[in-house]
């Protein structure tokens, strides 16, 4: 037969493989997948389905500036003279603490090598030096530039799918599990696969809306409405979204639970005023109030919090502490060998409280 629907084909070999030998020729067939069903080799879909689990490279910039491969951990490395073991992901945050801690010092990092990368294909190589580990992010795009990377939506796993071969009429049922396993089984599709994915399935926004996808053609137009829907962060400054996930009640927690801060950090109006309120500790309260004690003194005052996340506010308001005294927005809650709670204004205003209390 000269046509055939893969529909039919995919009913037909999963009810008798008898039916289907008898219906075959010698002659080459064209099938007419439909598209909202049959997923195909170097169809869009399976472009913007392969696009979209690619190895995202740039969630460990802050160590190798490079947006198209991460370093495979652990890994050791030397920060401002710290010799830090990162473990995990959430280990950045050590590095971001210490290069934070002084804005007046020039911050270094050095690698321990060899070390692993893992490319945006999820191959490995191990690297031996800088100059062979600038090789490779040379070849990367710069900061912010477009790449094939897809960031702003993941599929939820696992995701089954069929898989035919019309070349050896064999079917396959293949439950992937991660990115890994899914950008593989599109990356080695032949011209002569047809796949059937197990819908609905679902997948994840950037901002952590889930949807249920139907079909491919539902899939291909959502992955082409967010595919530049959110900032990818493909950047090198590890100061600009630490507070992507901060709450009002995560900051009222840590600061009404613990007492006695100090402040080591202040600048105001382009002054550095780190020194000023030495000896001050203040204390939060759950009623909105603050005091602050100092050389058997206490001054009182109020404080308020809104917003959520980057612009999470706290309002302070000491009458006879006129430098703590702004709107400040919360920039980092950092709990490394200290809590600190780091408060900004602009460019120049800062105020940083401290606290032993873990």
């Amino acid at each position: 037969m000269k046509t055939i629907a893969l529909k039919v084909i995919f009913y037909i070999f999963i009810t008798s493989m008898v039916l289907i030998t008898s219906c075959r020729t010698e002659e080459t067939e064209s099938i007419q997948a439909p598209e909202d069903e049959v997923l195909v080799a170097n169809s869009s879909v399976a472009s913007l389905m392969q696009k979209t689990s690619t190895n995202d490279g740039s969630n460990d910039n802050i160590i190798d500036k490079a947006n198209c491969f991460n370093i495979k951990l652990p890994i050791t490395v030397t920060v401002n003279g710290n010799s830090i073991t990162i473990n995990t992901e959430e280990d950045y945050k050590i590095i971001e603490y210490i290069f934070d801690d002084d804005d007046d010092d020039i911050d270094t990092l050095s690698i321990s090598f060899p070390i692993t990368i893992i490319l945006s294909d999820f191959r490995n190589v191990t690297i031996y030096n800088y100059t062979e580990l600038y090789n490779y992010s040379s070849t990367c795009n710069g900061e912010n530039e477009i790449d094939d990377d897809i960031e702003c939506l993941d599929f939820n796993y696992p995701i089954t799918a069929s898989l035919y071969n019309s070349s050896n009429e064999i079917i396959d049922s293949i439950t992937m599990t991660s990115d890994i396993q899914l950008y593989g089984f599109i990356k080695n599709l032949s011209s002569k696969d047809f796949v059937t994915i197990k819908f609905p399935i679902e997948v994840t926004l950037y901002n952590g809306t889930q949807l249920t996808i139907n079909n491919l053609i539902e899939l291909k137009n959502l992955i082409e409405t967010y595919n530049n829907n959110c900032d990818e962060d493909d950047d090198y400054d590890y100061n600009d979204d630490d507070c992507n996930d901060c709450n009002q009640d995560q900051l009222l927690n840590i600061l009404t639970n613990c007492s006695g801060w100090t402040i080591d950090k202040l600048e105001r109006y382009g002054n550095d005023y780190d020194n000023y309120y030495d000896g001050y500790t203040f204390n939060f309260r759950t009623n909105g109030t603050v005091s602050a004690y100092y050389s058997n003194n206490t001054d009182y005052g109020t404080y308020t919090t809104t917003g959520s996340g980057n612009s999470l506010t706290v309002s302070i308001n000491i009458p006879n502490l006129p430098y703590c005294n702004n709107n400040w927005v919360l920039h980092e809650i950092s709990k490394y060998t200290e809590t600190k709670i780091d408060l900004r204004v602009g460019g120049n205003d800062r105020m940083r409280y401290k606290n032993n209390c873990n």
